[in-house]
This record gives C-alpha cells, structure tokens and sequence, in this order.
C-alpha cells in the first residue's frame, strides 16, 4: 500500500519557461508538504534531468519557445521502456488538452492555476505512479523467484550428470551422450575408494565383521557431505552465501558434522559392540569404539568437503552444480574407509 509518507517524499520536476508560474506550482507544492522538488525553465534539459533522478512526476508546461511540451514527451518516450510517462501537463489551450493524453500524458492541469485542482491531480498521479512501481517490482521479484525455483529443481539432476535440457523427451542417444561422460568419472575416482580399501585387506580378512558396517558408515557420512553441499549451493544460488562468509560456513558445517558424527556414532558404536559380543568376539569393545570414532571423523570431514568443494569448483571456473557431487563422494568415500579400516588395524589386535 501507499502511504501519504510516500506520496510527499516523491520527486518531482517542474517544467514551464516562465519564472513566475515554477514560483507559484513550487510554492503550492512545498505548503502541501511536498519535499523532493526540482524545477527547470529550460525544456531542453528535462530529459537529461529525467534521466538521472527518475522523477515520479513531471509538471509539463506544454507552450514554451524553441522547444514544446510535446516534444519534451517524445524524448522522455526514449528513456521509459515500459512506455509510461510521468507527465502532467500545464496548459491553458483546451484544444491542447486531447493531444497532450494522446501523447502520452496522464492527466492535466489548466491555467490558471487552481491550487485544489493542482494537489488533487498531482496527488491522484503519484498514487497511481507509485502503485506502478510497486506491482512492476513486485512482479520482477516474482519472476526472478521463479527462475530461482527453477534452478533449484534443476540441481539435483545436474550434480549427477543430468543437464536442464535432459527431458522426458530427450532422445535416448542425446541421454547417452550427456550422462556417459560423468558416469565414467564417476568409476575413475571410485576405483580410488576401492584402492584405499584394498591397502587394508589384511585387517578385513582378520575381522569380518567389519565389512557389516562399511556400508553404514560410508552411508551416514555421505549423507552428511549431501546436506552440507545442499546448503552451500542454495546459499551460493540464491545469494545467502556472501564474500567472507565462506570460513563461517565451512566451520558451521564442521561443528555440525562433529555433533552428528557424535550421536549418530554413538548408537553405530553400540550396536558393532553387540553384534561383536553375539559373534563372541573378545575385541568388542573396541570395535565399538572404532566405529564411533570413525563415524565423528567421517562426518566433520564430510561436512567441510560438502562445503569446501563447491567453493573450490567455482573459483576455479567450473559449474559447482554439475561437479561437486561426484568429488564429494569420493571424498566421503575415501575419508570413512580410510579412517574407519585405519581406526581398526591400529586399535584392534
């Protein structure tokens, strides 16, 4: 809505070659309240002036020499693009008065002046001007909401592979060709996790009952890598995240993972202690603790790399949306096997 706050403190430009008439509309003006007021004798200036201060409200004497009030309108034309000109003209020509509205202008005043005529309409424009900027911003945030909502739907497919254009529609062959690419990056830096799995083969060939909850652990901390990596890119796309927060954020993440890791790792503990103890196995105890242990680290180390690794892509030029989650997952990967089978060779015996 628009308050009678807003209505005064609207800018307005006076227009008229003669001295005494700005004096008069000026005076009328500011002992109605008015306060953003800025006048020219000059019709060759208006729409530079027009063009700086965006007035909401242009006091047009239509009759001056060398340059007209309607062909002040026709270069103010060239500066609106929504075409809306902010014109109220002067006049005291009746037959001007139809031109003048076909021109382009809102309204008009005639001479001489009649100072309930002239706040009425000057009022009258403003509001109308104002609600129009108000529903013209109100409409372009509304649209750019939407193409933000659009780009958030659009994450999940990218970050593996599946582009904007890839549809339900999308021919089989063009599918192929955009999601083969990263799938097969995808193996390449799988087979690291795999390699950091076989450096331990001893230790999994020693306890087998490890390999119950390799897939528990892998899987909380890849969650946990997922929602910081969710948070990071909304943040980044719809501009939460601003220059100098990134350590903020990333120390957010890494506290969050330690109190996850902690209580998610406490009943994972709990629970490798007792199938351990079922399998009658003397080192139960420490099996617990091994999983707890790993499950905090797996989780900090997620956290930060679900906050680190979009930051990182996006500095080096490349798209976080499309990339991040194939290198966070190796990440995760790589982090929870390596602590947790480590954890295991070094505590266990």
């Amino acid at each position: 809505m628009i308050s009678p706050s807003d209505i005064l403190q609207a800018s307005i430009l006076i227009v008229d070659d003669q001295a005494a008439n700005v004096a008069l509309l000026d005076q009328m003006l500011r002992e109605a309240g008015y306060v953003n007021l800025t006048s020219t004798r000059d019709p060759h200036w208006v729409a530079e002036l027009h063009r700086k201060n965006h007035f909401d409200l242009i006091l047009l004497d239509l009759q001056m020499p060398d340059m007209d009030g309607f062909q002040v309108m026709e270069r103010l034309k060239e500066l609106e693009i929504d075409s809306y000109l902010p014109v109220l003209v002067l006049t005291a020509q009746p037959g001007h008065k139809l031109r003048a509205l076909k021109s382009g202008a809102k309204d008009f005043v005639s001479k001489p002046f009649d100072l309930a005529e002239v706040l009425l309409r000057v009022r009258n424009m403003l509001e109308v001007r104002l609600l129009h900027q108000q529903t013209k911003k109100l409409y372009d945030q509304v649209v750019e909401e939407k193409k933000r909502s659009f780009e958030l739907t659009a994450q999940p497919g990218e970050m593996v592979g599946v582009k904007k254009a890839v549809r339900l529609s999308t021919p089989w062959l063009q599918s192929l060709k955009l999601r083969l690419p990263w799938l097969q990056l995808n193996m390449l830096t799988s087979f690291l996790a795999a390699a950091v799995v076989g450096l331990f083969q001893g230790t999994i060939d020693r306890l087998l009952v490890l390999t119950i909850f390799m897939p528990v652990l892998y899987d909380q901390s890849g969650n946990a890598g997922s929602q910081a990596l969710a948070i990071t890119l909304r943040g980044m796309m719809l501009g939460d995240l601003k220059p100098g927060k990134e350590r903020a954020q990333i120390f957010k993440e890494a506290l969050l993972g330690l109190l996850n890791g902690a209580l998610v790792g406490l009943v994972a503990g709990l629970g490798m202690y007792a199938i351990a103890t079922i399998k009658h196995l003397p080192s139960a105890p420490m099996l617990g603790v091994v999983v707890f242990l790993a499950m905090i680290g797996s989780c900090v180390i997620s956290g930060i790399s679900g906050a680190i690794v979009p930051l990182i892509l996006k500095r080096l030029g490349a798209d976080p949306v499309t990339a991040s989650s194939i290198f966070l997952t190796t990440a995760t990967n790589v982090a929870s096997m390596g602590l947790f089978l480590g954890l295991a060779r070094l505590l266990v015996k």
